[in-house]
């Protein structure tokens, strides 16, 4: 059945950041599309998040880029720094040179915001309903109909031509088809957005700022027009953790980082209130595609946080199912097999090189000597030359990357 004058609409499970991309990403090839969101309101929480050249080149696609770029603030640089005695690692210019290089700047923002962009380009398309409070706790599908049902919380059945399950990292979807276990990290990460005259002066850098310590690091940079600042910290839990999110404790934050050098150190007596997430992801699969449901975002590659790259990867999904759509005549079952080819090798090399970087971020000992040595002396276009896979990504090429 084709998008373009379809009666029967697309059914997308989740209201976050992946499900209004892939909502965005359908209704702009003429498909109506029915969003079903857990929340009483569609709407984001959060912090702060880090947006690559990609992100913006998916924002373009998507017909948000001028609402993100007027909401982002554009960083000069990004630099690793050692915790223990602030040297210098590494640093990559994120100036003219680095957009000239990729197309697109680097950026920092609030998750807010993003989500802001997303849903006033939805909103304006005037093809996707909203649906609150609904949960989608169950799947149907009858293949002769080529029909999918989604089941909510209430019993209410929802049926449309397919289904994708942007419904985050504890995916009711992926769980149902695909009944895979969670890999939790034990890493512990806590996060705050902290006012501008609350922040260190001698800290208010321009930078998506990174101080790696052993089995620690800390992360800060500027928010809405330097107006704010993203403080996260990150260290291995030594308890045995359960993934989730609950409020924080400044004691426990406190107990983890006392052998770090006090320049970095302040970071931690700044927040009045955390938020803490025990992290988690999960073993790359290529199982994406269940008959006319597909999972896109967290749903389909939950990974940790050291890519920086989670949203980045859902805006990713939600275009390059949109350009699989329009290569294919809106065949569905065709688009979401080229979609998930193309998606799976990408997206599991973001899971597993966030691992690796989590290694990398928190070494000690030699393996620190090690890490810090990496980079030394190396030029900015060796270093763009290293993120070319990364950010080199554009709807352009997105159905024939890797």
């Amino acid at each position: 059945m084709s998008g373009n004058g379809a009666k029967i609409p697309v059914l997308v499970s989740g209201g976050g950041i992946g499900g209004l991309a892939a909502a965005l990403a359908l209704a702009k090839q003429g498909f109506r599309v029915q969003v079903f969101e857990q929340a009483p309101e569609i709407g984001e929480i959060g912090a702060g998040i880090q947006l690559g050249p990609n992100a913006f080149h998916a924002f373009d696609a998507l017909g948000v880029g001028e609402r993100a770029r007027a909401r982002a603030v554009y960083t000069d640089y990004m630099v690793m720094l050692d915790a223990t005695d602030c040297q210098e690692v590494g640093r990559i210019e994120t100036g003219e040179a680095f957009r000239r290089r990729f197309g697109n700047p680097y950026a920092v923002i609030h998750r807010v915001d993003v989500h802001r962009s997303l849903l006033e380009g939805v909103q304006e398309c005037g093809e996707v309903e909203f649906f609150t409070n609904t949960c989608i706790q169950a799947v149907e599908q009858d293949p002769k109909a080529r029909t999918v049902t989604g089941i909510d919380q209430h019993g209410n059945r929802w049926t449309g031509q397919a289904l994708i399950g942007a419904d985050g990292g504890k995916s009711v979807v992926r769980d149902q088809y695909v009944k895979d276990l969670p890999r939790v990290t034990g890493h512990v990460v806590y996060r705050a957005v902290v006012n501008s005259n609350d922040f260190p002066e001698d800290l208010k850098w321009n930078a998506a700022s990174l101080w790696a310590g052993p089995r620690c690091h800390l992360v800060h940079y500027p928010l809405r027009g330097g107006e704010q600042y993203n403080v996260v910290v990150t260290f291995h839990s030594r308890n045995t953790e359960t993934w989730g999110v609950t409020d924080g404790s400044r004691a426990e934050v406190e107990s983890y980082f006392q052998g770090i050098h006090h320049t970095p150190r302040r970071l931690i007596e700044l927040p009045r209130t955390w938020k803490r997430w025990a992290t988690a992801d999960r073993e790359p699969i290529d199982a994406w595609v269940h008959g006319r449901a597909t999972l896109l975002g967290d749903a389909a590659h939950p990974t940790t946080q050291y890519m920086a790259q989670g949203a980045c990867m859902a805006l990713e999904d939600a275009v390059t199912l949109g350009e699989a759509l329009r290569a294919t005549g809106h065949n569905l079952d065709e688009a979401f097999e080229l979609y998930r080819s193309n998606r799976v090798p990408r997206t599991a090399r973001i899971v597993l090189s966030g691992r690796e970087m989590g290694r990398l971020y928190h070494a000690s000992g030699v393996e620190r000597l090690v890490r810090n040595s990496l980079w030394r002396g190396r030029s900015q276009e060796r270093f763009y030359d290293a993120l070319e896979w990364l950010y080199g990504w554009n709807a352009g090429n997105c159905l024939n990357q890797s």
